[in-house]
């Protein structure tokens, strides 16, 4: 066995592990997990704290005596996926092989598994979101120019009438949605770009047209996702006879979700990059690539109140 074949995984890995991170529209999750104990197997623990509020200082007796406590509210990883490739030792040779697998591996990333995640993630959102109830989501809106900026601010205020407007909430919008809101007739009074000018912000204006870059709606950034994603329910075939994941046939489309950055926990983890050389790989004469990654995400119960959820169709 090559003696740099354990060098080339754990490259991999590494690179695997940022590009995930930097490719995925959600990748902005994975920075709530640092407080995430994980000691392997499928269980995460995320601490919750929890404490009194003020009561009446006595004068005889001092302090009343509030109650704090921390506990781990535990979580269980649910997304185990992973996938084999094989390249032929005919078509690879030891010299040229960093290159081959790095492009094998990082358009398998791009088209395979970046999408998968943000699907997974969105779709859990929803469906917590759903399952939640309350204020969390709102049914059966088709965005239209004529009010699209009204309900997108109604619902940002929604949120902040629980939390207050310290809290930085992103809107999450599909792209379709995002054309809508270029075209509002309400636009011109309500939409800004980050406190930057036009310059800096890419903004190029013909007369009353405007191509906005960067927006934000009462300074509330917007990330932009492809509609395919933006749904409430997707399949993840397990591989027996199919790869990847669809949309499910009873899925709704997502408008929007407005959220903290800190509402959702993405845990994700590329547990193992195995890479065999052919004279090692029994099955074929060819190099063996291992790809597995474990992932999940939580939304802790006192974090609903950051999170609302726009849904195109009618509840039921």
């Amino acid at each position: 066995m090559p003696v740099n074949v354990l060098e080339y995984a754990t490259l991999f890995q590494q690179e695997l592990d940022k590009q995930v991170v930097a490719g995925a529209v959600t990748g902005f999750m994975e920075g709530n997990a640092g407080l995430v104990s994980y000691s392997g197997g499928k269980t995460v623990k995320v601490p919750k704290i929890s404490m009194d509020g003020l009561g009446d200082y006595d004068r005889n007796t001092g302090f009343k005596k509030g109650a704090a406590t921390l506990e781990f509210e535990p979580f269980v990883m649910g997304q185990d996926r992973a996938t084999s490739f094989s390249l032929d030792s005919q078509d690879v040779n030891e010299t040229n092989f960093v290159a081959s697998a790095s492009n094998l591996m990082g358009e398998f990333q791009r088209v395979k598994v970046i999408p998968e995640v943000d699907a997974f993630r969105l779709s859990k959102i929803a469906t917590l979101a759903i399952a939640k109830a309350g204020n969390c989501v709102s049914y059966g809106y088709t965005p239209i120019a004529t009010d699209i900026l009204t309900k997108i601010r109604a619902d940002i205020a929604a949120v902040q009438d629980v939390i207050g407007s310290g809290v930085q909430l992103l809107v999450v919008m599909s792209i379709l949605t995002k054309n809508v809101l270029g075209n509002s007739t309400e636009i011109v009074k309500q939409l800004t770009v980050g406190g930057i000018s036009p310059v800096q912000a890419g903004i190029m204006t013909t007369g009353a047209s405007i191509d906005l870059k960067v927006t934000m709606i009462d300074k509330c950034p917007i990330i932009e996702v492809p509609s395919a994603l933006m749904k409430t329910a997707f399949v993840f075939a397990d591989g027996s006879t199919n790869f990847g994941f669809k949309v499910a046939d009873d899925a709704k489309n997502i408008n929007w979700i407005i959220m903290a950055q800190n509402t959702a926990i993405a845990v994700c983890k590329t547990d193992t990059m195995r890479i065999f050389d052919p004279n090692t790989n029994q099955d074929a004469d060819a190099w063996k690539l291992d790809y597995r990654k474990y992932h999940d995400l939580f939304i802790m119960d006192n974090k609903y109140v950051t999170l609302k959820v726009n849904i195109k169709e009618a509840a039921v």
